[in-house]
């Protein structure tokens, strides 16, 4: 099954959930390099939802894709969010960042972002495995299909930006 701009979903799904944590996954096949999606992964002013965004504009965010590098936002009057640090970067293969996304930055956890990129006979499989432990002062158990969603989104958002040079959804003919 093809999903609109060709990337073959694979799997999407919480993984594993606890009292303490849960892993959370989103899998595609995108008919393209992984030089390609590589460019546009250390690029995400051009396909992390702004909706997702302490800002809300896509514009503001930055990543420097080398060990120590941030994944940061920029805010007005010269603030700034780092949502994660990079851990490893391997260019065309692998990003892993360490950072608690969004809701869960306020709490005492932990998140991983591992982004795989492993070239196959129809494109590039491009995987996202977030992996989120620690304490937080809400249920993870109810908030990790929510962001599982979120997570979902952003990897869908990069493949369709690769795939068609936008990352947002066409509009339906005829719609505002």
């Amino acid at each position: 099954m093809m999903t609109a701009g060709g990337a073959m979903p694979v799997a999407a799904k919480v993984d594993s959930v606890s009292d303490t944590g849960f892993a959370v996954s989103r899998e595609s096949v995108v008919p393209a390099s992984a030089a390609d999606i590589w460019a546009a992964l250390i690029k995400p002013y051009k396909w992390w939802s702004p909706a997702h965004s302490y800002s809300g504009v896509a514009k503001n965010f930055s990543l420097d894709p080398r060990a120590g590098g941030c994944f940061c936002e920029a805010l007005p009057n010269g603030g700034g969010v780092q949502h994660a640090r990079v851990i490893y970067a391997a260019s065309e293969k692998m990003l892993r960042l360490s950072g608690a996304l969004g809701p869960l930055q306020s709490e005492a956890l932990t998140g991983t972002l591992t982004i795989t990129l492993k070239p196959g006979a129809e494109g590039t499989n491009l995987r996202f495995d977030y992996v989120v432990g620690g304490y937080a002062r809400f249920d993870l158990q109810q908030i990790a299909p929510a962001v599982d969603a979120v997570i979902g989104e952003q990897q869908a958002r990069l493949a369709r930006l690769v795939e068609t040079g936008s990352a947002d959804v066409p509009r339906a003919a005829g719609s505002k």
